[in-house]
Parts: structure tokens; C-alpha cells; sequence
């Protein structure tokens, strides 16, 4: 689908500066928008964020200079309210898929190969495409617009929900939920109102997913999993996060929203992100520990909050030697408590000689 940048701005009611003629064929956020799309800016104070984008049209709550980031060609779609002006404009290339409960078996618009094993108790939407030697095990579900690469195994009771992209070679264990709803409302009168959810997971090749792993779809774009990436059981990404390629995450990491990793990062059993974190390539973060700022790359942290390795044996040490302090400190309290007590002794401990006859007289 294609809309040209005059009937955009027509649709929600924007001021547009640029061609009108110019072609548009798709939404995307900044860094995943490609030359023919177009983006979102909802805070000009951020207009770095553009700097490395090629999107040929920016939705924006006021004009701003792209010029001064590289973006000089690129048209302008001003408008009171960014999100909702870009939600309406996703929709328009990425509609929302109608919840109806579908029928069982596989959809006559779906596309599969010839080659492909699909069980009879699975359930394969509309637009769906699968690709060459793929096998789809006993119940899983795969929502509307799906593409499903070559070569790749979902087993029993994998959901992918509408609109996911999987790429060659990808192995989902059972249970696993992709593309869900991300975690994200707003208030209104006092109520929690869910955000647009409009966007998609995105699995490249060679990636496993554990059983039961849970990744929520981007709210506008794709949450990403970079190729060759090994996700273990029970593992939880958030939308909007980048994940990158041969990253292994063992089980029960629970990374929040708008999260970056580099490439070839571990992180080991239980590791929490907190949300818009950046961890660098090589990046090693040990069992349970919570990361709360981002992480410079090819360095090991530990500790909640999560520190470098050196710094946090430093810790430990200290924390081993705890107890003896403890001890060492009762026994110089009784100590004191023992000199202040003493006959003749003034407030601060001390004891001074009593004075003799001869400092009388000489006094």
C-alpha cells in the first residue's frame, strides 16, 4: 500500500511542509524507518533522535530544523497530537486485525509450501505465508499476515499473534507467546488506557526460543530479535526492545520495554532491565542481578543494582567481613563503656591523676 504525504496530512488534519506528491509506504519509528516511510518526532527537544533516520516525512507537534540532523529532504507533518496523529497513519499501513475467533485449519488466503508439515489441530490465519520444510506441531496458532521463513519447527502450542515475521531456521519451543500487547497505558479520569499497539515482533534467522518465552509486540515498529540469537525458557522482552545478534539469555530474564542490547551479550538466570536500557556488545551480566543504567560493552557486572565485576567483589568482600566488624565493634563498646566507668574517669573516657599538695601550693 501506498498514500501520498498530501492525503496523510489530510487524514489527520496536519500542516504539512513538503511535497504533497511524495509517495509513502509505510510507518515505522525513527531508527527502523526506511527512504519511502515515514516517522514520528512527539518531542522536538529530541531531534537527535532523527539524526540517523531515513524517513522521508516526520509527524511532529511543531516544525523543527532537520536540516541541522541530515534531514533536509525530508517533509513535515505538523500536528497537535503526534501519537494519535501516528497511530492513525500505522493503521493506515498496518490495519488492526478484528478479534473473531477464526475456524479451525488453514485459511484460504494463507500461502504455504508445498513442503511444509502443517498438523491438522493447527490453526493458520489469513495472508499467512510459510515457507519450505517448516513444520507447525499439534495447536499452534498463527495470526493474520504472519510470514514464516524456510527450514524453520514450531511446536506444540505456540501463539503468534498477527502480523509476526520469522525468519529461516527459527526453532519456538511449546508455549511460547510472540507478539502479544506490550505493557502500556495512559491515565484518563482516573483510568488506565491502553496506548496504541499497532506494531510487530520481528525474529531473524537462526534464532531458538525457549518454552513459554513471552515477547510483546512494538507499539508502532518491531521488537527485534537479531539473528542467531538463543533465548532459554521462561524469558520475558518487553516491546519495543532491540535485541541483538548471538545474544544468549538463560531463564527467567525479565527485560523491560525500550531495552537495547548489543551483540554476543549473556545474560545469565534472572537478570531484570529496567526499561531503556543499552547494554554494549559482549556484555555479561550475572544470575539475578538488576540492571538499572546502561552498560558500557565487553565488561562483566553483578549486584542489584548492577555493577561492574571489580567494584562489586569489593562489595562482597566487605560484606564477608561484616560479622568480625560486628564483633570487633561489641568488643570495643564494651571496652569504652569499661573506661568511662572507671573511678576517676571524665565524660570522654580519659582519667586524669588526681593533683598533689606541691600543685596545690604551686597553683
Amino acid at each position: 500500500m501506498a498514500m501520498q504525504l498530501g492525503d496523510l496530512a489530510s487524514l489527520v488534519e496536519g500542516r504539512l511542509n513538503g511535497n504533497a506528491e511524495a509517495v509513502c509506504t509505510g510507518a515505522n519509528p525513527p531508527r527502523e524507518a526506511t527512504a519511502t516511510e515515514i516517522t514520528m518526532l512527539d518531542d522536538p527537544t529530541r531531534l537527535e533522535s532523527l539524526k540517523d533516520s531515513l524517513a522521508t516525512a516526520v509527524v511532529t507537534p511543531s516544525e523543527v530544523d532537520l536540516l541541522s540532523i541530515g534531514l533536509a529532504n525530508a517533509s513535515q507533518i505538523v500536528v497537535d497530537d503526534p501519537h494519535q496523529a501516528f497511530t492513525l497513519i500505522v493503521a493506515c499501513f498496518r490495519p488492526p486485525v478484528q478479534t473473531i475467533v477464526p475456524s479451525q485449519g488453514i485459511d484460504s488466503t494463507a500461502v504455504i509450501h508445498e513442503s511444509a508439515e502443517i498438523h491438522p489441530t493447527a490453526t493458520i490465519g489469513r495472508g499467512v505465508s510459510i515457507g519450505a520444510r517448516t513444520c507447525i506441531m499439534p495447536g499452534v496458532s498463527i495470526g493474520p499476515h504472519t510470514q514464516i521463513g524456510e527450514d524453520c519447527v514450531l511446536h506444540a502450542n505456540v501463539t503468534l499473534y498477527e502480523y509476526t515475521t520469522v525468519a529461516d531456521r527459527v526453532i519456538i519451543h511449546a508455549g511460547a507467546v510472540i507478539g502479544c500487547n506490550g505493557f502500556g497505558y495512559r491515565q484518563e479520569s482516573g483510568r488506565h488506557v491502553p496506548t496504541a499497539q499497532l506494531g510487530y515482533v520481528a525474529i531473524e534467522s537462526d534464532v531458538e526460543l525457549g518454552a513459554s518465552v513471552t515477547i510483546d509486540r512494538g507499539t508502532y515498529g518491531a521488537t527485534r530479535i537479531g539473528e542467531g540469537t538463543k533465548i532459554d525458557n521462561q524469558v520475558m522482552i518487553g516491546h519495543n526492545c532491540q535485541i541483538g545478534k548471538h545474544n544468549l539469555l538463560c531463564s527467567q530474564v525479565g527485560i523491560a520495554g525500550s531495552c537495547t542490547t548489543g551483540d554476543y551479550v549473556i545474560l545469565a538466570g534472572q537478570v531484570g532491565l529496567k526499561d531503556h536500557i543499552k547494554l554494549g556488545d559482549g556484555t555479561i551480566v550475572g544470575a539475578q542481578a538488576g540492571v538499572m543504567d546502561s552498560c558500557p560493552g565487553n565488561e562483566v557486572y553483578l549486584g542489584s543494582p548492577a555493577t561492574p565485576q571489580r567494584d562489586q567483589m569489593q562489595i562482597m568482600a566487605v560484606q564477608r567481613k561484616l560479622p568480625e566488624m560486628r564483633r570487633e565493634l561489641k568488643q570495643l563498646r564494651r571496652e569504652l563503656t569499661r573506661l568511662v566507668d572507671q573511678p576517676g574517669s571524665n565524660a570522654s573516657g580519659s582519667t586524669k591523676p588526681r593533683p598533689t599538695s606541691e600543685d596545690t601550693r604551686a597553683a
